[in-house]
């Protein structure tokens, strides 16, 4: 199956060339939408995602994830063309719209294909790779738009609708990885079994939470209370700027998961990246000092890339039913509702005081080790 492999890295790098990336608000506020507009569609977005996600599980191990790939693909081509030539408040909601479908049906379902289609005990290496070759493409489009492109978002737009294009006709290159399924397998009645196997599987239960914990104190830090750790230490807008660069070099590291998970294990390791996030977060609480931000954040966008793959795999080998997709999806939502409740706290706290919402991720990246080892104690992981 090593085709699939070469096919799911190509799909990963073209889908990485987002050339307007870095400007994303700029270009819809050029087309007239308001900040405003832009977090109620985001909003709404978001809610359609929760949605999505079970019915599209199904429907993969239904279909087959094969044709799954190539539905969600084309409607992700179709969704950068309604954004390119988009101009009002009803375009860019349809264009939202389209992914929140699109991501809640390839959830699960690009990480099976590699799953299967990889030999055994090689997937984590995959997986960083696949992720790796993500922001390879996005570092390619950041650097076209900065020498080539500059203040013509259009032409950004329309890059991206070629790149997204040739993912799409990739797809069909793809080799089926899993029979579909007939019969009962769609009912409301065999997803709630599913669920229940989910929620009744300790140690893939303990695994979601642990993992789920420390991406959201990466998503959470190094998103959107970077620019305000940032400013505190009293950088300029051009030094953060230039940050960014590097935060987006930083997942390249990624395909360095698989070998240093071999030498030093998994369960040393993935305890060790909790550990160090954890400090990061406190050291980014008591800190105003610009290079100690900078290293503070960096460490957690380090430690969540490494991360990523060794979870990806471990969540992979602790589904015992043969429909995968399905509880990925299963698995995706209770992610995403962890990561609603850990976004209120961290907002308040924010509110209040930085110093506290850092304190808080040391806190979840602590809480997160304790699950992560249990998972892995419960699945007689080393």
């Amino acid at each position: 199956m090593k085709r699939n492999i070469f096919f799911m890295y190509s799909i990963s790098f073209f889908q990485g060339m987002v050339f307007y990336s870095s400007i994303a608000t700029l270009y819809r506020q050029a087309a007239g939408i308001s900040i405003f507009q832009i977090t109620m569609i985001e909003s709404i977005s978001l809610v359609l995602s929760f949605a999505f996600e079970i019915p599209w599980g199904v429907l993969a191990d239904r279909i087959g994830y094969r044709r799954t790939i190539i539905i969600c693909n084309t409607l992700f081509f179709i969704s950068k063309i309604i954004f390119w030539k988009s101009q009002n408040f009803a375009d860019f909601l349809l264009e939202r719209v389209l992914l929140a479908i699109v991501v809640s049906g390839l959830s699960g379902v690009d990480t099976s294909i590699l799953y299967l289609s990889c030999d055994e005990n090689d997937s984590q290496r995959a997986f960083g790779i696949y992720g790796g070759l993500g922001t390879a493409g996005l570092l390619s489009a950041a650097a076209i738009y900065t020498v080539f492109i500059k203040e013509n978002y259009r032409a950004a737009g329309f890059l991206t609708v070629i790149s997204y294009g040739i993912a799409a006709i990739l797809s069909f290159g793809l080799k089926e990885v899993k029979a579909a399924q007939k019969g009962e397998r769609m009912s409301l009645r065999y997803s709630l079994i599913i669920l229940k196997e989910t929620l009744f599987n300790r140690s893939l239960l303990f695994l979601i939470a642990g993992v789920a914990l420390l991406y959201e104190v990466n998503q959470t830090i190094t998103v959107f209370f970077n620019q305000l750790q940032y400013t505190k230490a009293g950088m300029s807008v051009r030094l953060i700027s230039g940050v960014y660069i590097l935060m987006t070099l930083s997942g390249l590291v990624s395909v360095f998961s698989a070998p240093l998970t071999q030498k030093l294990k998994p369960r040393f390791f993935g305890a060790m990246l909790f550990v160090v996030c954890s400090f990061s977060c406190l050291m980014l609480a008591f800190t105003q000092n610009p290079f100690v931000s900078v290293l503070g954040i960096l460490l957690i966008r380090v430690c969540s890339s490494l991360m990523s793959p060794l979870g990806t795999e471990l969540q992979n080998k602790a589904i015992t039913t043969i429909d995968r997709a399905t509880a990925l999806s299963m698995s995706a939502l209770l992610m995403d509702l962890l990561a609603v409740f850990t976004n209120l706290v961290f907002g308040k706290l924010a509110e209040f005081d930085l110093s506290a919402a850092m304190c808080f991720g040391g806190f979840l990246c602590i809480l997160g080790a304790g699950l992560y080892l249990i998972s892995l104690k419960r699945a007689d992981y080393k």
